[in-house]
């Protein structure tokens, strides 16, 4: 049996439940658990105090939390094995800085999801927030590693500095796309806001909705029409993850950019157009 975490009662003041961590319930009671000390404001009390506990994670490492944690923040932080299941709703900074492991909400998510992760999987279900595997303000890199899987919409910056691993977004994705990317791929499937690739070096940024796809900034040029192998592959990974797309996207031909020439150049933005 998993380790279930289950709230009695929504809080409109953050809990912080970074001090649950996978390595240490794996030898702890439910009790135990329940005595962990969680930021609530600006103190510290028993996770408890707003949370009931059962069950164990020392046979099948695994943690479902259980209710509307929109205001649970930092679910999975630094994970690096295992697997944690939210039914319902995750607060900010879900995954973030996690090596490993799989993450999975059956809800919506806040604002920095995956945030400077370096391995390991995450899959939202429903909605998330910005900066999508994104670096902290002052840091240097965003994602260095892994995926994150959003099957509905996305904000502002997703990628903001990553260095490697794949995004890919089914809803719509706010402004900025790939800003300041350094290196990975993200897939963006939706109606896209606008600006997308500003300061990227390397990297990959492909738009699926060709007739909703931004105007490029000037600082880009078109290189003419391409068909990626590597497409192909990302596509046929996504599908074996149950993400919604349409076959056609298989054999997607589109129109390449290369930017952002205030930068290396080396970066490409993708924008679908065998549908146009």
């Amino acid at each position: 049996m998993a380790l279930i975490i289950r709230l009695r009662d929504k809080t409109s003041i953050p809990v912080e439940v970074d001090s649950i961590q996978m390595d240490n319930v794996r030898t702890q009671s439910a009790d135990e658990v329940k005595a962990t000390l969680v930021q609530y404001g600006n103190k510290q009390v028993p996770l408890g105090q707003f949370f009931d506990v059962e069950g164990s994670a020392a046979n099948d490492t695994e943690i479902i939390w259980e209710g509307d944690c929109s205001h649970v923040k930092l679910i999975g932080s630094n994970l690096a094995s295992g697997r944690i299941r939210v039914e319902g709703n995750s607060g900010m900074h879900l995954g973030a800085e996690m090596t490993g492991g799989e993450i999975i909400v059956n809800g919506n998510s806040g604002d920095w999801v995956g945030a400077e992760m370096h391995g390991g999987r995450i899959h939202v279900h429903g909605n998330v927030g910005h900066l999508v595997g994104s670096v902290y303000r002052g840091g240097n890199r965003g994602m260095t590693g892994g995926e994150i899987i959003i099957d509905g919409d996305a904000g502002n910056e997703i990628g903001h500095a990553m260095r490697r691993g794949l995004i890919a977004v089914g809803g719509r994705s706010g402004d900025a796309a790939g800003m300041s990317m350094i290196a990975g791929t993200i897939l963006l499937f939706g109606e896209a806001g606008i600006r997308p690739g500003p300061s990227m070096r390397r990297g990959t940024i492909a738009f699926f909705d060709g007739a909703s796809a931004p105007e490029m900034l000037p600082t880009f040029r078109a290189t003419g029409v391409c068909q990626p192998t590597f497409m192909r592959l990302y596509l046929q990974h996504l599908k074996s993850r149950n993400f919604a797309l349409p076959d056609s996207a298989l054999e997607a031909r589109f129109r390449r950019y290369n930017g952002d020439f205030l930068e290396l150049g080396k970066g490409e933005i993708l924008i679908r157009s065998d549908l146009n």
